[in-house]
């Protein structure tokens, strides 16, 4: 099979691997569609230990069983493996399990290759009439979804009635937008600094979309989708008393929080990691359904394109908030 793999700082390459073999309860996958996320964007930069050279990178999967006990059907795929007899799997929560594995992280080579092996488990079918780049993206969705409900859970005021910002339009900044849309938010403010992207917000729908400087203050809830010591600042500050902040991106692990406020005004801190199975099979559902609208916002490549689409990430001329790659169609 052919896969794109991360070799060094900066450096993928398209290789020959021998084709999987599934047995038991897993299943061999042709992957038709694998979404860039901003956890491969770090790897690819040198800057994550758990992703060491030479590894096949790529977690967004979703594709045709081609052996195994779901043969024949279209799957997208939760990346993430846990124990079932976990405590924390028992309670419901398998991304806090400290045996979890997710693919394109070792032990486990991930989806940017033409084939991938998965336990049934791990699998939502995708029903027709839907098309597998869409499925594709239940995994970043469902970082969002997660997120937000968590949040939503412990807001003070009814969605609804709530002001909310995202900091950040990537995928996972527009996932969010659309979860909060979904499960009831009225008045959402998107703040991203990069202006190419400001179009393809806009077009999502009823969200305002600004520079973060230009954000304001007062807001119940922030999604913080970046993750650096500058929007973890910019949070604490314009948070309203009694807010919540909930954190999902992982840029770095500096200083940033104002602690004195958000105590002095009773802010709440939530920090988040991907997602759990029920999270994942309702965001599948939820694509399948239409709630996060035509899911128009991606930008299609062959695998063969793969590392100018890093590059061109890395760039930041990428209008589309994500990139997904289709192993098994070959460059025109």
């Amino acid at each position: 099979m052919k896969a794109l793999v991360y070799t060094g700082p900066k450096s993928l390459e398209i290789h020959q691997r021998d084709d999987l073999v599934a047995s038991g309860e897993d299943n061999l996958i042709r992957v038709d569609a694998v979404g860039i996320c901003g956890s491969d964007m770090h790897a690819y930069l040198g800057h994550d230990e758990r992703r060491p050279a030479p590894l096949i990178l790529g977690h967004e999967a979703a594709g045709l069983v081609l052996a195994g006990p779901m043969a024949g059907k279209r799957v997208t795929v939760n990346p993430l493996v846990t124990d079932p007899n976990c405590v924390y799997s028992r309670e419901g929560r398998e991304n806090l399990s400290p045996t979890r594995q997710i693919i394109s992280m070792q032990p486990r080579e991930g989806a940017f290759a033409q084939q991938l092996v998965m336990p049934t488990e791990n699998l939502v079918e995708i029903p027709d009439g839907v098309a597998v780049e869409h499925a594709a993206l239940a995994e970043p969705i469902a970082v969002c979804w997660h997120a937000v409900r968590l949040g939503v859970e412990t807001l003070f005021r009814d969605l609804p009635n709530a002001k909310c910002l995202v900091q950040g339009g990537g995928a996972i900044g527009v996932g969010s937008a659309l979860s909060l849309r979904a499960m009831g938010a009225k008045d959402v403010t998107i703040a991203e600094p990069n202006t190419v992207r400001h179009g393809v917000l806009t077009a999502l729908g009823d969200f305002r979309v600004c520079d973060p400087a230009d954000a304001g203050d007062g807001f119940d809830i922030i999604i913080d989708c970046v993750g650096i010591s500058h929007t973890r600042k910019a949070a604490s500050a314009m948070v309203a008393p009694g807010g919540v902040i909930v954190h999902v991106g992982l840029g770095d692990s500096v200083e940033g929080l104002d602690v004195r406020r958000m105590t002095l005004q009773e802010v709440t801190f939530i920090g988040t990691y991907t997602y759990t199975a029920q999270d994942f099979r309702d965001t599948a559902q939820g694509i399948f359904d239409g709630i996060f609208g035509p899911l128009d916002w991606i930008e299609e490549r062959p695998l063969d394109d793969g590392a100018q689409a890093f590059a061109d990430i890395l760039a930041g001329t990428v209008a589309a908030p994500k990139i997904v790659l289709r192993p098994n169609e070959t460059a025109h």
